[in-house]
């Protein structure tokens, strides 16, 4: 089975922004939105996505964290607050490793980044509208291939130029 996640926070408002990437990738077997959307909860943009509560998100219908499966892939997503991201992963490697979780999406930081954490991959797609570091505004697309057990994260920019330098793969245990 091949799967593909389109994975997204940070947009701060941007509606149209949203959409455009959503409209981008009609056949993806899943969408995450990982906080600081800044639009309601049950917003046109927003349909489609796994979501969570950014400390931007007033909507009080936004959960903190959510996990759910898609195939040999269990997914948990939080913004990343609450976790004290910027100074570490160990909280939110953790709270994955309760739910027996293998990829951890989240936002906050602004910054587009994959790595490997023992057996997790922790992603963050960066943002869309606000980016900090030495890239553009970004999200990412997860590619998993469940016969070879290899795992792809790419990252674009809002006009969907791939930024090459963040490209990141791995085999999953």
């Amino acid at each position: 089975m091949l799967s593909e996640v389109l994975i997204v926070s940070d947009s701060h408002g941007w509606e149209e922004e949203v959409q455009l990437i959503k409209d981008r990738y009609p056949n993806v077997d899943a969408r995450i939105h990982c906080g600081d959307s800044e639009l309601p909860y049950d917003a046109k943009e927003l349909d489609g996505f796994y979501r969570v509560q950014g400390n931007c998100d007033m909507d009080s219908r936004y959960k903190e964290e959510i996990d759910f499966k898609l195939g040999e892939l269990h997914f948990y997503s939080t913004h990343g607050h609450l976790f004290q991201i910027k100074s570490s992963l160990m909280h939110v490697s953790y709270r994955a490793e309760e739910l027996g979780a293998n990829i951890i999406c989240h936002g906050h930081s602004h910054i587009a980044v994959a790595e490997r954490i023992g057996d997790q991959i922790v992603i963050n797609p960066g943002s869309i509208r606000q980016p900090r570091g030495a890239h553009p505004g970004s999200y990412a697309l997860l590619n998993f291939d469940e016969s070879t057990n290899l795992l792809s994260i790419r990252y674009f920019t809002l006009e969907g130029k791939e930024i090459s330098s963040l490209y990141f793969e791995t085999k999953l245990d």
